[in-house]
């Protein structure tokens, strides 16, 4: 599993023309679902994004995760994360779990996060989005769980 982060200041996804998901401050997240990932991976990850101090404190260090500051969190599913580009000039997606498990995995993350902190905005699972965002810093992170 793997979450493409990035620190905005604001972003937004829109299916069809209309807005699903708006945030202001806070942690957009694009998240990918190998073929192999569990329910547990789905879990440390999301453990891991809410711990993640990519936040400036009042020294302008990264210190501060997104609890701390009181962000807000949008997260898009997005299968290309996981294409394996090593050979070739056109994606390989054989790696991507299947859309039942991607699906399934996706929301069971998105619940994790919401036991643990305020309900994060979401995308559509297997819809074709648009999603805008003003990155902060500019500050992007991959995170992986296995």
């Amino acid at each position: 599993m793997k979450a493409l982060v990035q620190r905005v200041c604001q972003a937004s996804v829109s299916v069809d023309g209309q807005c699903i998901g708006e945030i202001k401050s806070g942690m957009m997240v694009l998240l990918g679902v190998e073929a192999t990932d569990t329910e547990t991976i789905a879990e440390k990850l999301a453990n891991k994004l809410l711990k993640y101090r990519m936040f400036n404190d009042e020294a302008g260090k990264m210190n501060l995760n997104l609890t701390q500051v009181d962000g807000e969190l949008l997260v898009v599913s997005q299968f290309t994360l996981v294409a394996d580009t090593q050979k070739g000039n056109r994606p390989g997606f054989s790696k991507g779990a299947p859309p039942e498990l991607g699906k399934h995995l996706y929301q069971h993350f998105i619940a994790h996060i919401d036991t643990q902190y305020k309900a994060c905005k979401t995308g559509q699972f297997g819809a074709d989005m648009h999603v805008s965002l003003i990155n902060d810093g500019p500050v992007t992170f991959m995170l992986e769980a296995s």
